[in-house]
């Protein structure tokens, strides 16, 4: 009986809270206090909340995509950019287009004739040296190709074709009538060559801030009239027609720039000009690793200019002696920070914080003068008579004074990791496994050991990385068996000025880290990597 009326108390109470629920329901969703659907206002300050956090990490944000996004994004755009050729030579790529660089003869002269064109603008512009210099990088002898012949280009003979011209068509030496002949649409289009040359000419006035209506004609108008009406294009308007270039004298442009400098006949610079007018080029990261890309595909370079190979290799394994080295080193100094009594420790932490208080090049110096045959170094081998005075040792200019030195700067950048997380390790860990019967050895690798691992992998990361882009410690110490890939980027960005090649060596060795990084966190795990706590 007791069980029936329970049982019909809790069906009737089900039923009351289903029909509350259903009023609820049919009266329409919950609101909030300003009468919007909680749902929706919900929504809304979720949105607020999201909002205020995006803008508080804002200027970080933005520090970070400018000082280090940015710059890798060029990097890496620079690392296959090649528009220079294409943009100083329009003319002669699309004149290169059609040549078979297969055979052992110079293009057609209708390429020296866009070669004049372009050569002409390129040296009003003072481009054809930026142009000679990245064509250098290819071929041996460019940059002063170019600059020799920029200085003869004002010289060629198209003065006769100027001439000419002219005493049939007397207006034409007016600029008004060129600008008038060249603002007609029908005539541009039957004379594109010199629609083009008259485009170029006057945006170069207008980027020198000159008046075209004031600026005389220049030869190269005149030349290019001359090649349009001579390949049988025709213009309707009315000035035209008397241009009767029949028996016109003509300028043989090939023994023009023939005179000026007989490499241009080298089939060898045409081909390298046809190879590298695309606008994006992978021989940056060809010659990054002493290859070349020629008329025959991809080559290996010289055995004599074959360096970038071995200095990668040389980086890496170096870097890795250097970062073994701190480890040893820094692995029981890291053990007595952390064991020693608070004042004694704090003493030697200053100690290892010191080489932070002097210039990276005072201390590198310093490692100069100490290694030296007759330095510190070898004077007290000498005294200790563990070295004959006549055979020193050589630890400077080669990979071993690189090794000593950079060690040594690198070192706190072990230590530091390490101590961190030493001091988190208990001490009684080692004595419950001593007292269990484990011996010393024992107790430190298979209790204290494995419990450091986060800061030797935190500390050779950091080590590591900064040794493989060291460069002012290998430029002072490591003479030429000691330097690393870095001094050669820096050599191209500040010296040589191949900011394209330099950029491919900076991206391989990118490259390089984040894959060595994947293969570390496969192997250990990124997890396990820690500073302390």
């Amino acid at each position: 009986m007791r069980c029936r009326k329970l049982r019909m108390t809790v069906t009737n109470s089900f039923n009351r809270t289903s029909k509350e629920r259903d009023a609820v329901v049919s009266a329409g969703p919950m609101l909030a206090a300003d009468g919007t659907p909680l749902k929706k206002s919900l929504a809304r300050a979720l949105r607020v909340q999201k909002m205020r956090a995006l803008l508080l990490i804002a200027p970080l944000l933005v520090f970070v995509l400018i000082s280090f996004i940015a710059p890798i994004v060029d990097m890496l755009f620079r690392s296959v950019e090649n528009q220079i050729v294409s943009d100083i030579l329009p003319e002669t790529v699309m004149a290169l287009e059609t040549w078979d660089g297969s055979g052992d003869q110079p293009p057609a002269e209708m390429a020296f004739e866009a070669l004049y064109l372009d050569l002409f603008f390129a040296t009003e512009k003072k481009l054809h040296t930026r142009l000679g210099s990245r064509l250098n990088y290819e071929i041996t002898g460019a940059a002063s190709l170019f600059r020799k012949t920029g200085r003869r280009i004002g010289r060629f003979g198209t003065d006769v074709l100027t001439s000419q011209i002219v005493a049939q068509s007397p207006e034409l030496a007016n600029v008004a009538a060129w600008q008038e002949l060249m603002g007609d649409t029908e005539t541009r289009s039957a004379l594109p060559l010199t629609a083009r040359t008259w485009d170029r000419w006057t945006e170069y006035l207008i980027q020198e801030g000159d008046d075209v209506a004031t600026t005389p004609l220049e030869d190269i108008h005149f030349a290019a009239l001359y090649f349009d009406l001579r390949d049988g294009v025709f213009a309707t308007n009315a000035r035209l027609p008397a241009l009767d270039i029949t028996n016109y004298e003509t300028v043989r442009f090939r023994d023009e720039f023939a005179s000026a400098d007989d490499g241009w006949l080298d089939v060898e610079f045409w081909r390298t000009v046809q190879t590298y007018s695309p606008r994006y080029t992978p021989g940056y990261f060809l010659n990054a690793v002493d290859l070349k890309k020629d008329y025959d595909g991809i080559q290996p370079r010289p055995e004599s200019q074959q360096i970038y190979v071995t200095l990668f290799g040389r980086t890496l394994s170096m870097s890795l002696v250097i970062t073994l080295a701190c480890l040893l080193l820094g692995y029981p100094v890291s053990w007595l920070l952390a064991n020693l009594p608070a004042r004694t420790a704090n003493l030697l932490l200053i100690l290892v914080l010191l080489p932070f208080w002097t210039s990276l090049l005072v201390r590198t110096s310093a490692w100069k003068v100490m290694l030296q045959q007759q330095g510190v170094v070898n004077d007290t081998l000498v005294w200790l008579g563990f070295v004959d005075d006549a055979s020193r040792l050589i630890m400077m200019n080669n990979q071993t004074g690189t090794i000593i030195a950079m060690t040594h700067i690198l070192l706190p950048f072990m230590i530091l990791p390490l101590y961190s997380v030493m001091k988190t390790i208990p001490p009684s860990y080692v004595r419950a496994a001593k007292s269990l019967g484990a011996t010393n050895w024992t107790a430190f690798w298979r209790v204290y050991f494995p419990q450091s691992v986060p800061g030797i992998g935190a500390g050779s990361i950091l080590v590591f990385i900064l040794a493989i882009g060291y460069y002012i410690t290998p430029e002072i110490v490591g003479g030429t068996s000691g330097i690393f890939i870095s001094n050669r980027i820096a050599y191209h960005i500040s010296s040589s000025l191949n900011w394209g090649l330099a950029a491919a060596l900076g991206t391989i060795l990118l490259v390089a880290v984040l894959v060595l990084y994947w293969v570390y966190d496969r192997v250990v795990g990124i997890d396990n990597v820690k500073l302390g706590g």
